[in-house]
């Protein structure tokens, strides 16, 4: 209880043992999470490391099951350990209102993240570190020759067009972000469904840049094997990764803070995944991509979601939605008390 002296409320020493008893469940439950989300990635992924690496046939399953460590580790921290009063709500599950604002983020997850891998490319080309083929499409068309070699119908010819093929792949992106949804869901309900508000408290950019090191670090176990940046050595993969998830991540987060809803951010990871490839789409054959300078993954794809970012942070769109905000997509707009008749 609390009793108010000289007009102000004073907390009395039951109050105060609850809330240090919160804030030490609070500081375990983030302990455990972290403990959990770091060390079930190494466990899931101990059969790449003792047998063929990312050659296992297994490694697919091997890899969404990995996304959902961090899932696992959140529902662990929430339901065993914090145990809030709505839990759902702590995990951004919920509320799913208004629900205009909600497909607007929706929309906006689809459509970001994918312009961002895309727009990575033709700068990379300008910097000289990517070479593209918008024409014939050589590098695809000599991707799939090996495909089918390696099938031993080398002398086949495809049935239709390789540009077909390029515009079949690019549509199919806005469907692979919804069939994606749910194992990127598995990682977004743990870094930024249930870690970053509570990471929130210590400053926007500090909450942005501890969440991006913690999102990108948590790759180790398949960036040490060689997963996205191949020819790179492991330190330099890393932390290329983690600059990367930095960014990346930011974007994702204020999709989760604007929304009020992991649903966003889940949708976006799963749109950005579906586009990730699209590279190999429109590069020249013959031409090595050293995705530590190209692509979404390298420095030269980092420079317009730096700006991005940059500017989301200038006009406050990190900032959580005000109460009038949210009651005005709800309800339409509500008369002023001026404007109210007797």
């Amino acid at each position: 209880m609390a009793k108010r002296e000289g007009g102000e409320v004073q907390p009395t020493p039951q109050t105060a043992q609850t809330t240090t008893t919160a804030s030490g469940r609070e500081k375990l439950s983030v302990g455990v999470f972290l403990a959990l989300a770091f060390g079930l990635p190494w466990l899931v992924t101990l059969p790449l490391w003792l047998g063929d690496g990312l050659a296992n046939p297994w490694f697919p399953v091997i890899s969404i099951a990995m996304m959902m460590t961090p899932a696992i580790a959140a529902l662990v921290a929430v339901f065993a350990i914090e145990r809030p009063a709505r839990p759902w709500r702590a995990l951004g599950i919920v509320p799913l209102k208004p629900v205009g604002r909600l497909i607007a983020y929706l929309a906006l997850a689809v459509v970001v993240p994918v312009a961002l891998v895309f727009v990575a490319l033709p700068i990379g080309a300008l910097f000289g570190v990517y070479a593209m083929d918008l024409v014939n499409f050589s590098g695809f068309q000599a991707m799939l020759d090996e495909q089918l070699a390696a099938e031993g119908v080398g002398n086949l010819e495809l049935p239709i067009p390789v540009a077909v093929l390029v515009l079949l792949q690019l549509a199919s992106i806005p469907l692979g972000a919804f069939l994606n949804l749910i194992p990127a869901l598995g990682e977004e309900l743990g870094w930024r469904g249930w870690l970053l508000p509570k990471l929130l408290r210590l400053g926007t950019v500090p909450a942005l840049l501890i969440s991006g090191v913690i999102w990108g670090v948590w790759h180790a176990p398949l960036i040490l094997l060689g997963y996205n940046y191949v020819d790179a050595p492991g330190w330099l993969a890393l932390a290329m990764m983690t600059g990367m998830c930095i960014l990346v991540g930011a974007v994702f987060a204020w999709l989760r803070i604007r929304s009020e809803s992991v649903w966003p951010a889940a949708l976006a990871h799963g749109a950005f995944n579906a586009a990730a490839g699209s590279y190999l789409l429109f590069a020249a054959a013959g031409e090595e991509v050293d995705t530590t300078q190209a692509t979404i993954l390298g420095w030269t794809g980092w420079i317009v979601p730096l700006i991005f970012v940059g500017v989301l942070l200038a006009t406050k769109q990190f900032a959580p939605p005000k109460p009038a905000e949210v009651l005005a997509g709800r309800r339409g707009p509500q008369p002023t008390a001026a404007s109210s008749t007797p």
